[in-house]
């Protein structure tokens, strides 16, 4: 009989997840025995990186990716990273090793206690199973879970399981096909169809899901057919829209009062792909102003359910966006006027201004470059500065939560080695996830990295003076060189010093990764 190993390799063959992301621990060692040819196991030098690394890649392939932990410690270190998955809705599988069986209950060096309640409530699933013979099948569910949820999973295995045989039923697992649609019914279609129609003044918020789901074209085409304006949900981590269409008035900012006052007028406010909303600054006001009505579409079940007002539709966003093409009027044959981007300020001293930084990037790379963004301090600088027009170019920390940058970028970078990648990442932020450097030296990553460093944690100066705390200690962080760190995990870097220097160094095509860093003024995120 083959053993618990073997079914469980073919069935993450079979799967597609042959890609594994992991820093291994000796409880993992025995499920990475025997791993097949097929298969490519992509090393990161701690949990949190390996996490954002995968999450990137899963990002970017929209497909469901492997992701190899150590029991309780390893676990717990990628918990941080783990938070901008859960809300970027990626689905990853973890999969992590455990004591023996008859060690756990003594709770042996290396054993996790109660595994599946670590990693709750943050993960749409966990489990360890209760027999070694249940262990393909429980595999297959946690990859079906994070498919169907769109949310991490945690499968928590004993070491001795794998060497176990399997019974004949277990081959069943390796034929399974889960799949997933959620079509509006006649009424539910009816019925939207004609608030969208009967709307004198419709406005329209997109979230990242749209870009997710690769509907980032088919938002711009419903959009210029219903006219108005269009937001991107607050604390945005995937570009739905093109930031410098006629039609869209930017990222709606995190707080209640001033998403209401943005919707002042508009009688109804379509959400596709978002919850509603993601707030983060405390700005209390009403949710919405009086005579607004806003319909929310979105296959989160949780995101529906929990959301304060309005109304919901659990559904797939684009069949929506299908049905509402099918009903709306065409617009005039006219190409869009994209906005003209702005002067880039300029700063006082050797230092540069953010914005000549993010000129100097829309000027010299292609235009399908993707970006991983982690400088929370120049969100307003960025947005000012950059034209982006294709899907998939834009990813940030879903949750917040430092450490994504360069690991993402080193995960986006690999799941698309012919479309440019570069890495924005501030020098406070950089030091979450600076191991990924070690990785992408080792795969030669086609990665830029710009390092943007102000000497300080410029989005917390904000945030302090926000909430009258401009005394709090631990803000500043001098004496960082990034060039010199990241040449010893083998990434070529430089220091560059003014926007020229910029332009000719990213205008060079390097195969590998690379890293540039800049010294910039401080700003804030708006």
């Amino acid at each position: 009989m083959p053993s618990v190993r073997r079914v469980s390799h073919e069935f993450l063959e079979r799967q597609g997840l042959t890609t594994v992301f992991g820093n291994p621990g000796s409880n993992e060692l025995p499920f990475l025995a025997e791993l097949p040819d097929s298969f490519r196991y992509v090393l990161g030098l701690h949990e949190g990186a390996v996490v954002g690394m995968a999450d990137g890649f899963a990002q970017a392939t929209g497909r469901a990716v492997l992701v190899n932990l150590h029991a309780a410690s390893g676990s717990g270190n990628a918990m941080g990273a783990l938070t901008n998955a859960v809300a970027s809705r990626t689905p990853l599988v973890i999969l992590a090793g455990q004591q023996l069986r008859s060690a756990v209950g003594l709770e042996a060096n290396l054993a996790n206690v109660d595994a599946p309640a670590l990693m709750k409530p943050l993960v749409g699933w966990a489990a360890e199973p209760a027999c070694a013979e249940d262990v393909p099948r429980a595999l297959a569910q946690a990859v079906f879970e994070a498919r169907l949820q769109q949310r991490p999973t945690y499968l928590s295995v004993p070491y001795d399981d794998w060497a176990a045989d399997c019974e004949d039923n277990a081959l069943a697992v390796l034929d399974r096909n889960v799949q997933r649609a959620s079509l509006p019914s006649g009424e539910q279609g009816r019925r939207l169809v004609e608030d969208v129609t009967s709307a004198r003044r419709p406005a329209l918020v997109l979230g990242g899901d749209i870009d997710s789901a690769g509907l980032f074209h088919d938002a711009v085409r419903l959009a210029e057919r219903l006219g108005g304006p269009v937001w991107a949900a607050p604390s945005l981590f995937r570009l739905p829209f093109p930031n410098r269409h006629p039609l869209f008035r930017g990222v709606l900012p995190a707080g209640i009062a001033p998403v209401s006052e943005a919707f002042e007028g508009h009688d109804l406010v379509l959400v596709l792909g978002a919850p509603v909303f993601r707030y983060h600054e405390h700005l209390p006001g009403p949710y919405l102003p009086r005579g607004t009505r806003l319909v929310q579409v979105t296959d989160d079940a949780s995101a529906a359910a929990r959301a304060p007002m309005g109304e919901a539709l659990v559904a797939d966003p684009g069949a929506v966006i299908d049905l509402l093409m099918k009903v709306l009027d065409a617009p005039a044959a006219a190409e869009a006027a994209y906005r003209p981007v702005p002067e880039p300020q300029t700063a006082d001293g050797p230092a540069m201004h953010p914005e000549e930084v993010f000129a100097a990037l829309r000027d010299t790379l292609p235009e399908d470059t993707a970006y991983v963004v982690e400088s929370t301090s120049t969100n307003s600088s960025w947005w000012r500065q950059m034209d982006l027009r294709r899907p998939g170019s834009y990813y940030f920390p879903a949750a917040g939560g430092l450490g994504f940058g360069l690991p993402g970028s080193v995960g986006v970078a690999m799941a698309q080695p012919g479309r440019p990648t570069v890495g924005v990442i501030g020098d406070g932020s950089a030091n979450y996830g600076i191991t990924a450097l070690w990785t992408a030296a080792q795969q030669q990553v086609p990665l830029t990295v710009v390092l943007l460093r102000n000497g300080t944690y410029g989005a917390l100066r904000w945030f302090g003076d926000l909430l009258g705390v401009p005394d709090a200690p631990g803000l500043d962080i001098p004496g960082l060189d990034l060039t010199r760190v990241a040449e010893g995990y083998g990434v070529p870097s430089r220091q560059v010093n003014g926007a020229e220097e910029l332009r000719a160094v990213l205008a060079e095509r390097p195969d590998g990764p690379r890293l540039i860093q800049v010294d910039t003024a401080l700003t804030t995120p708006s």
